[in-house]
């Protein structure tokens, strides 16, 4: 295993859903810390790392959120069942009968989402989605007194109970969390690449918190950052699997970094797709076009901050985003190392300039 993969298993394996992103933090501060200039941080959690080119150049913004989705625990029923809010979007079918880790102050217990059983329900029950409001968490305790003595307390985080794993294909990685961890490990990989390397602005390399329960870390990182652009780094949705299509998602594992045109949160910056797409081309980089009609991205919180800043996301196709196993491709994560190296070497003040044109 290279130290690529090395970074993205320990950043998808540690839990850290919203509002709970601290072992993300720590990872991001201690890896950040050799590559960068100053390591700073917001006053809701999200870290940034800055690394200058030229002192009075561009801000450039590279925006990735430590958090994924999760839930926390709001209640524990005398008979030890754990009741719980979820954070951020989960579709119920997803859910019902997996492995979940509730994270404690005295460590993680180990639970699965249960339900009735099939057997008692009737024909019409069985043909029903379970509804989440329905489900409970079972740590396998036997009394709310038990599942207390396991350390569990309302208001614990849950994560998914899932490993990263190498498929048969290599190249395709499975995980939780790659949304948005993909985003933080990008943010690391282009630090690290611009060691040595001069460029003609300074990067400020976020790792931003709760983007999955409304865009908060982006909006307080970006008003105290002051960017001059700004980009997201985020999974986009594959279109690559039975059931899907170009209508419903245009890009596909292995095809390059998806530029995302349009999403519920923003319309991107003309003339900064423009230079995107150009500077793309130029480096022999392969992209991809894609919209979300549903759902939002940090660019959206940073685009409307101060008086606006120009906001683009790059991202990669993903498969079965919010669920215990989300799937990527390698190539596709490298080449958006390589797209936003590229990026940050050209990105000036002229260029800059343009982007305020549209």
């Amino acid at each position: 295993m290279d130290d690529v993969l090395k970074l993205i298993q320990e950043l998808c394996d540690a839990p850290g859903p919203s509002g709970y992103e601290g072992k993300i933090r720590e990872i991001f501060v201690r890896r950040a810390t050799p590559l960068a200039d100053s390591i700073s941080a917001d006053r809701l959690g999200s870290a940034i790392a800055t690394k200058t080119g030229l002192k009075d150049g561009p801000r450039v913004l590279l925006a990735g959120h430590m958090d994924e989705v999760g839930f926390l625990v709001t209640r524990i029923t005398d008979e030890g069942f754990i009741k719980f809010q979820q954070l951020g979007g989960w579709w119920d079918q997803v859910m019902l009968a997996q492995r979940f880790r509730v994270i404690t102050g005295h460590g993680e217990v180990v639970g699965v989402i249960g339900s009735k059983a099939p057997h008692v329900l009737s024909q019409e029950d069985r043909s029903k989605v379970y509804a989440r409001k329905d489900m409970f968490l079972d740590v396998g305790a036997a009394s709310k007194e038990e599942a207390q003595s396991f350390g569990i307390r309302p208001g614990d985080p849950i994560v998914p109970d899932s490993r990263f794993t190498q498929m048969a294909n290599p190249k395709l990685l499975m995980a939780k969390a790659w949304d948005d961890r993909f985003g933080v490990a990008a943010v690391l990989r282009v630090l690290e690449e611009l060691q040595g390397v001069s460029h003609p602005n300074v990067v400020l390399g976020a790792a931003t918190v709760q983007e999955e329960v409304g865009l908060r870390g982006a909006t307080t990182t970006a008003n105290m950052l002051a960017p001059d652009v700004a980009f997201a780094l985020d999974v986009g949705i594959a279109g690559d699997t039975p059931g899907m299509g170009p209508d419903l998602a245009q890009s596909k594992l292995g095809d390059g970094p998806t530029i995302l045109i349009y999403d519920s949160s923003m319309i991107p910056n003309q003339p900064l797709r423009d230079f995107v797409v150009k500077v793309a081309e130029e480096e022999g980089i392969p992209i991809q076009f894609d919209s979300m009609p549903a759902g939002g991205t940090d660019a959206g919180a940073v685009q409307r901050s101060a008086s606006g800043v120009p906001a683009l996301v790059i991202g990669a196709p993903t498969r079965y985003v919010h669920s215990h196993a989300a799937v990527f491709h390698r190539d596709d994560f490298d080449n958006s190392v390589k797209l936003l190296v590229s990026l940050i070497k050209r990105i000036d003040a002229h260029a800059v300039e343009n982007f305020r044109k549209a």
